[in-house]
């Protein structure tokens, strides 16, 4: 039975993957990438890590026909192609072969590459790919690179298992990072614009480095699927944010009420903890599940028109009651439940006796 089972889930899911592959010279994928036909997502450009030596050390191998890592792309609605895994090379290739302005464009901080310590071709080093002769640059141009591309017959929850799996560029990618290139579209746009909001940065804090990976946009997605969907999550935050944003994704109409939802609430939070929402007097990280916890608490409160007293929410903060809702084991239903009704019902009752 349980092989019976493996069989099943073995053909379910290989029908949900499809690819194709292609041997596309470099000239072609340099084209492409400046024609739009490849997409190296913003979300994903700063993750280029690779210094000279490195670069020039693939530069080395594709002159000497030493075969390189397959590039893996996702075809996008538009046709076009996404970068799954492969930031590195193909974006080395483009610091070797492009024009500073070219390179400017696909990353900001990128330079033109001086090839340094090879040895199998050490005549190369010093030297750039401007200086090499027209049969140099000839032979360069027309290498082979094998591009396995996940064609548009495949969902989004594939797409974003292979940048989970597949990313090899040294840096791993926060969860919402991926979903920035795996759920584009109005919703996305729409969380990024909020993440951005006065009222919730100032009570919301992060690190610098976490802000850079997108958690304060996981959070915004993390209020509305809360907000909206409590009931629904069973354990596995990852996968109950996913299937909320891929569901959204195809379908977006309450934008103004989760717009309105939103700012009243991180505008009562900012009015009613000046700190932000963190335990303790120093300014320190707010903790993500009291973020849950007291942002979907207030929210609760907001839509029962329930107006909150100064100071009710500061004193919650370290409530030793809501301190044991929101340590220990607390991904599961029943747990985001609890923390979540202790604030709205605290802040309800206070309401009712003052």
């Amino acid at each position: 039975m349980k092989f019976m089972d493996l069989q099943a889930q073995l053909e379910d899911n290989r029908r949900s993957v499809a690819f194709d592959s292609y041997d596309i010279s470099v000239r072609q994928l340099y084209d492409m990438t400046l024609e739009g036909m490849i997409d190296i997502a913003p979300d994903y450009q700063r993750h280029f890590v690779w210094d000279e030596a490195r670069q020039s050390e693939l530069i080395e191998s594709l002159f000497l026909g030493i075969p390189v890592p397959t590039l893996y792309m996702a075809t996008n609605r538009d046709s076009s192609w996404e970068v799954i895994d492969g930031l590195q090379r193909l974006t080395t290739i483009i610091n070797y072969v492009g024009s500073l302005d070219v390179i400017k464009e696909v990353n900001a901080k990128g330079s033109k590459l001086k090839i340094s310590s090879l040895e199998k071709l050490s005549s190369l080093n010093g030297t750039r790919y401007e200086d090499l002769p027209k049969s140099l640059q000839v032979m360069f141009q027309t290498r082979p690179i094998r591009v396995t591309v996940l064609n548009d017959r495949s969902d989004n929850s594939v797409r974003y298992d292979l940048f989970e799996r597949l990313n090899t560029g040294g840096v791993n990618l926060h969860p919402q990072e991926i979903r920035n290139c795996v759920y584009t579209g109005e919703f996305n746009d729409f969380i990024k614009e909020l993440s951005m909001n006065d009222s919730f940065r100032n009570v919301v804090k992060v690190t610098k480095s976490s802000a850079n990976k997108g958690v304060y946009e996981e959070l915004v997605l993390k209020f509305f699927c809360y907000y909206e969907q409590r009931d629904k999550f069973v354990h596995n935050v990852k996968e109950f944010l996913n299937d909320y944003m891929e569901s959204k994704t195809k379908s977006f109409k309450n934008k103004v009420r989760l717009r309105n939802i939103f700012e009243q609430t991180f505008n009562e939070l900012e009015r009613s903890l000046p700190n932000g929402i963190v335990r303790g007097n120093r300014l320190n990280v707010t903790p993500m599940v009291l973020f849950e916890a007291i942002a979907i608490g207030t929210a609760d409160v907001i839509d029962n028109d329930i107006a909150v007293r100064q100071g009710v929410i500061q004193d919650l903060l370290d409530n030793e009651a809501l301190k044991k809702l929101t340590s220990g084991a607390t991904n599961s239903r029943k747990r985001l439940h609890d923390r979540i009704n202790f604030v709205k019902d605290a802040i309800e009752h206070d309401f009712r006796n003052n």
